[in-house]
């Protein structure tokens, strides 16, 4: 699980562990924290480090996926705060993004390049079974859950003018954040089944009448929901089976390089060594 924001602050793992994972991608963005929650192993990063020392375009997103793959992860849960683009969005609600829209420039967004190009799809960016399992959890845990959304994630750190806000409604986008990319095209490359819970902390500027958003107001809602957040975890990890079924995005590196096995960078393969273990063998 990947936190943001505080919303993850005050799990209740047992046997907590902090470990410091290392990754030839640079330093994530902290130690991971592994433990179990009602019998099921989670392993949580914070996503802006410890005190949100970190802001959105300088998180280190291929690292904090490899460290999580590394660690034995085999599915992804995203916590996220979000601001809203649709009227019925209500601040305090949470909503189990779908799609997205990505409008961030200066983020490394693959673990491939040159001596190693690979293509994944990204058509269906969430994993169904696991976004439906994130949204009934929030649902038991006395969150309000829309099903369903389309994310525009943007660079940031400022929040966007009045007009953007418009043109992203108008583009079909629902809520808007700074965060989920490239974090959600990482989790793909790395083969892991990844769903979003965005919780609204505000509406964004489109609305004329009001004021823009204030970092307060959004502290303010996400420290209102903070045990909801919690307890939908708690709920999820009951939901959970000893072995699930495999997915679709368990193979999704199977035919995504192109470039020809004579041609691939050795110093490249051995980089990526956990996000495609399966593709070119376990790691020692």
């Amino acid at each position: 699980m990947i936190g943001g924001s505080g919303l993850a602050a005050g799990i209740d793992l047992e046997d907590a562990q902090e470990i410091a994972v290392s990754s030839p991608f640079g330093e994530p963005s902290g130690p991971v924290i592994t433990g179990r929650l009602n019998g099921v192993r989670f392993t949580f990063l914070a996503r802006h480090g410890a005190g949100h020392r970190i802001p959105p375009s300088q998180v280190n997103y291929r690292a904090n996926i490899d460290v999580l793959k590394r660690c034995g992860v085999t599915d992804l849960v995203s916590l996220s705060a979000v601001g809203s683009l649709r009227e019925e969005l209500v601040p305090g609600q949470f909503v189990a993004v779908d799609q997205f829209i990505d409008r961030t420039n200066s983020r490394e967004n693959s673990f491939f390049g040159p001596g190693l190009v690979a293509h994944v799809s990204l058509a269906d960016p969430v994993c169904a079974r696991l976004s439906g399992m994130l949204a009934a959890a929030a649902h038991e845990a006395g969150g309000q859950v829309h099903t369903g959304g389309c994310y525009v994630a943007i660079e940031g750190p400022q929040f966007s003018t009045r007009a953007e806000s418009r043109m992203y409604r108008a583009w079909g986008a629902d809520v808007i954040g700074m965060t989920a990319m490239p974090e959600v095209r990482l989790a793909r490359e790395a083969e892991l089944p990844y769903a979003l819970l965005a919780m609204v902390t505000d509406y964004d500027c489109w609305r004329e009448e009001e004021a823009g958003v204030e970092v307060t107001d959004v502290l303010s809602v996400l420290h209102a929901n903070a045990r909801t957040a919690r307890d939908t975890l708690s709920a999820m990890a009951l939901k959970l089976q000893n072995l699930r079924d495999p997915s679709p995005i368990d193979t999704a590196l199977e035919h995504a390089f192109i470039t020809a096995p004579e041609a691939r960078d050795p110093e490249m393969i051995s980089r990526v060594d956990a996000v495609a273990c399966r593709v070119f063998g376990e790691r020692d």
